[in-house]
């Protein structure tokens, strides 16, 4: 059902997004496509247009009455599928790009933000089903709040026949140092590092575990189990090595923002207690696949304020252990450059019609993240999770992280 491009004429692309505000991930996903950015040494124009724009959500500080104004080929339409018919009876773009994050939406029963990505979904693929044509769906972070419409997201891109991409900045923006994961290698355990708070930035945590480890020997098998520690919780196992000491330590000697425990202390690494101090609300998510691996994912608010990870590789005496560099706007600006190669990997998409990493990916990182939430609700008990133990995949062999 899914229809390439033919080379005739610039791919045409519907946005369709919660909230169009500066500083957003609306404004830096669709002002890249709109007015080009810098990439690989030179200002990068993409090869295709926005010509549709649906807001969900406006307000006072809105920017996309100015964006209409200096691109007069994209439209403001009033629904989606208005949106990607462009106001007629056919599916009338080449592609969709989907920012489902931002905006102001009511908490789900256990705390999460309702995000509107899987309404978006329907409107658009109900549109795929009417017109008998699909086209590639570029979908910003998690695919939803609910697993079941996370599953249902990917079956219907399978069913139907069209790429859907997903995920977030953190597999694709640059590494400090510059490594991949070796394709085939056997990990014994995983960490990553990083802050924000539940049902937030956990997500990229995860997702900095989760497009490591895919690349496993035996590829990705899907996840047994979970436990969400927090507060006191969090230091007991700590303390009694729940997550690999020397993994952590690694992770943490990979953060430019790690926060010195005080004028005295003797180590390269603040104390337990000096931590203790700094981070009043520590969180993990403890969990292992089905072929054993264990992973953790740590926030740790207070001290640090970027995403590390560690590993440790059968055959290796030391740990494997990187950053994910992600420079933030510092208020001069509205760049946030780890964007660009995000929306460099949903051009390609575009362009070829075919996914360049597995959304089985975001399935299982936003699995993951609906599972630790519920253990977070339950009490921190170690829950089972045999929807994720069924996400099973294999990663694209060629790196699509930025080198440049």
């Amino acid at each position: 059902m899914a229809q390439n491009l033919t080379s005739a004429k610039r791919p045409q692309l519907a946005a369709v997004v919660t909230a169009y505000r500066k500083y957003l991930h609306p404004q830096h996903v669709v002002d890249r496509f709109l007015d080009g950015y810098g990439w690989g040494g030179t200002y990068h124009h993409p090869e295709m247009d926005v010509v549709a724009l649906y807001v969900d959500q406006r307000g006072e500080s809105d920017v996309f009455e100015d964006r209409l104004d200096r691109h007069p080929s994209m439209k403001l339409y009033p629904t989606i599928a208005e949106a990607v018919t462009r106001g007629t009876s056919k599916l009338a773009v080449d592609g969709v790009v989907v920012v489902g994050e931002h905006g102001s939406y009511p908490l789900s029963p256990t705390g999460i933000e309702m995000h509107p990505h899987f309404e978006f979904f329907e409107q658009i693929t109900k549109v795929f089903r009417d017109t008998g044509r699909s086209v590639p769906y570029f979908n910003d972070k998690e695919l939803s709040w609910k697993w079941d419409w996370c599953k249902q997201m990917v079956d219907t891109s399978h069913g139907l026949g069209f790429p859907l991409q997903g995920g977030s900045s953190l597999a694709v923006t640059w590494r400090v140092p510059s490594v991949e994961m070796p394709l085939g290698t056997s990990i014994r355990e995983a960490i990553s590092i990083g802050y924000g708070g539940i049902a937030s930035y956990d997500f990229h945590a995860l997702e900095t575990i989760q497009c490591m480890v895919e690349r496993r020997k035996g590829g990705e098998t899907g996840v047994e189990w979970l436990q969400t520690y927090r507060g006191d919780s969090f230091w007991k196992a700590h303390r009694e090595g729940l997550w690999s000491q020397a993994l952590f330590k690694s992770a943490l000697s990979r953060s430019d923002t790690l926060r010195p425990g005080n004028s005295t202390f003797t180590d390269v690494f603040p104390s337990v207690e000096q931590m203790q101090a700094m981070v009043p609300d520590p969180v993990a998510y403890h969990y292992q696949y089905r072929d054993g691996l264990r992973c953790t994912m740590l926030l740790l608010n207070g001290l640090v304020r970027d995403f590390t990870f560690a590993a440790a590789i059968e055959g290796q005496p030391k740990p494997f252990s990187t950053q994910m560099y992600l420079p933030m706007p510092d208020g001069r600006t509205t760049l946030a450059s780890f964007f660009s190669p995000l929306v460099y990997n949903a051009e390609l998409m575009f362009l070829t019609g075919k996914a360049q990493y597995p959304i089985e990916r975001t399935l299982l990182t936003s699995g993951l993240l609906i599972a630790s939430v519920e253990s977070y609700n339950k009490g921190l008990q170690r829950i089972e999770t045999p929807n994720l133990a069924a996400v099973h995949y294999q990663p694209n062999p060629e790196s699509t992280f930025w080198r440049s």
